[in-house]
């Protein structure tokens, strides 16, 4: 498995926008989690973003918060997600990116949290409710064991915070296309472009779009601005969530086609 660095890398060199579909561990269960890290995968993931259920997810919309309910309603913690992951890890090229909140890592400590999933296999992080002004505390640690956090840009953010941003982000900079929390939405904001352009003066680093992203075109379309990444969430979870087991791994590996074949 490569590093999120790596994987940019790769995909520059062949002129292509990277696909990172997110899905909530534990949702339906563990096992189908597993499945679908390996369905995801082979269906055109280039990256992929695992969210760890959390109580109180402030970043996070309807579906997926939905997800992560019923996933600790089933009693899932972090040690099960990383136990998935430690089994998939070997099977799969992708590299897996976690989407945690802070707590668990507090609770845990840095260097604690850190190594534990590190010898799980993963790749990256991703907390959302991690500010910039405490993000060191964080980064400098990760960064010592190979695992690359990712700081996420608001498009509210003034210049010189999008900046600072981005020059502390690893791996490479998310930009979250609305204001507001992750969700199924009709059209990607037309803001996103000029974002784009702002942050792809500032940076040569790889720029992921995530929020609202839930049909191929839309995909298509913030490629076209210029994005390094397309992140699709809400949309992943719901095909995976609505049907029994086997047909939600079918929709979501048809779902992943379509986003790939739409971006390549």
């Amino acid at each position: 498995m490569k590093s999120v660095s790596d994987c940019f890398q790769s995909l520059r060199d062949r002129g292509q926008c990277a696909l990172i579909p997110f899905i909530t561990a534990g949702d339906p269960d563990l096992d189908t989690t597993a499945k679908a890290l390996r369905v995801l995968d082979a269906s055109g993931a280039d990256i992929i973003e695992l969210g760890v259920p959390y109580s109180d997810p402030l970043a996070d919309g309807p579906v997926i918060q939905a997800a992560a309910t019923r996933a600790l309603r089933r009693g899932v913690k972090l040690e099960d997600v990383l136990t998935v992951v430690k089994e998939v890890q070997p099977d799969i090229q992708a590299p897996i990116i976690l989407f945690t909140y802070y707590n668990p890592i507090f609770y845990r400590g840095v260097e604690g949290f850190l190594q534990q999933i590190k010898s799980a296999g993963v790749k990256g992080l991703v907390v959302p409710d991690l500010p910039l002004e405490e993000a060191q505390t964080l980064l400098k640690p990760a960064a010592e064991m190979g695992i690359e956090v990712t700081l996420l840009v608001a498009p509210t953010s003034p210049i010189e915070r999008i900046q600072a941003i981005a020059h502390q982000s690893q791996g490479f900079i998310y930009l979250v296309s609305v204001t507001g929390v992750t969700g199924m939405r009709t059209q990607v904001a037309t803001r996103v472009e000029d974002l784009l352009k702002t942050l792809r003066s500032t940076t040569d680093k790889p720029i992921g779009v995530g929020f609202g992203i839930s049909e191929p075109k839309h995909a298509l379309q913030v490629k076209n601005w210029g994005a390094d990444a397309v992140i699709v969430g809400s949309a992943c979870v719901k095909r995976l969530a609505e049907e029994n087991p086997e047909e939600g791994l079918k929709a979501l590996a048809a779902f992943s086609n379509s986003l790939k074949q739409a971006i390549h």
